[in-house]
């Protein structure tokens, strides 16, 4: 048997979310521990840890004498940034991206009008400071560098909201954000227009003007799901 290790655990609950989010698994059936066990070669220990981190997801439902039952979409904590990632790594990517995409549209050019009334000084330099990284990556497929820019960005609009249960979406934008990229719903090169305002955005965030802030945040919104028209019908 193999011996247990971080590395183990990661790669037993990485194949077994991906599986269940892609419907492999499907809602009512019982995965039985020691058939995992054997499947990935490790200690019913580490299986036993992996169905704990499952079931704090909603994912799976552990009872004695029945074994794991894998749960209906309906249960999952959707919002939980692993069970997004494994959804978007799934054939059901487009619409997985367009569903949070409108959450999006429905929290953030709120929370980027609070952010206007609320943003501390510290916070609106921030903000001013990742506008002007994603306009220093906007060109040359660079990718990566932008979307680093992007998730602070978007991480400090809904800090600065002050409102904590805008602040805790941050993680969920950041894999949407990430989601795209990595799964290639971007433009070679992010929008000129979406990148322009994300810079007006975080000028309306210094100056205090939330009706600004929040119309600006939905025209962001509102390319985004242009872009998924485009990229990801």
């Amino acid at each position: 048997m193999t011996t247990r290790g971080p590395g183990l655990h990661t790669h037993v609950l990485d194949t077994l979310g991906l599986e269940i989010a892609a419907g492999e698994h499907r809602p009512g059936q019982v995965l039985r521990t020691d058939e995992l066990a054997q499947r990935f070669d490790v200690s019913r220990t580490v299986v036993r840890e992996v169905v704990r981190v499952l079931e704090s997801m909603h994912l799976v439902e552990s009872r004695r004498r029945v074994g794991v039952t894998v749960q209906p979409t309906e249960a999952w904590n959707v919002y939980d940034p692993q069970v997004i990632r494994w959804r978007l790594a799934g054939a059901d990517r487009p619409r997985q991206l367009r569903s949070l995409t409108v959450l999006r549209s429905a929290i953030e050019p709120v929370a980027a009008g609070l952010a206007a009334r609320n943003a501390t000084p510290e916070q609106c330099a921030a903000l001013t400071e990742c506008a002007l990284g994603m306009v220093a990556t906007s060109r040359g497929q660079q990718l990566e560098g932008y979307l680093e820019h992007d998730i602070a960005f978007h991480r400090i609009v809904l800090n600065a909201s002050g409102n904590e249960m805008f602040a805790r979406l941050g993680d969920v934008v950041a894999e949407v954000l990430a989601g795209r990229t990595h799964h290639q719903v971007m433009f070679e090169d992010p929008d000129p227009a979406a990148v322009t305002l994300h810079v007006r955005l975080a000028e309306a965030v210094r100056e205090g003007d939330a009706v600004a802030a929040e119309r600006l945040t939905k025209e962001i919104a509102a390319g985004a799901l242009h872009e998924l028209d485009v990229l990801a019908p």
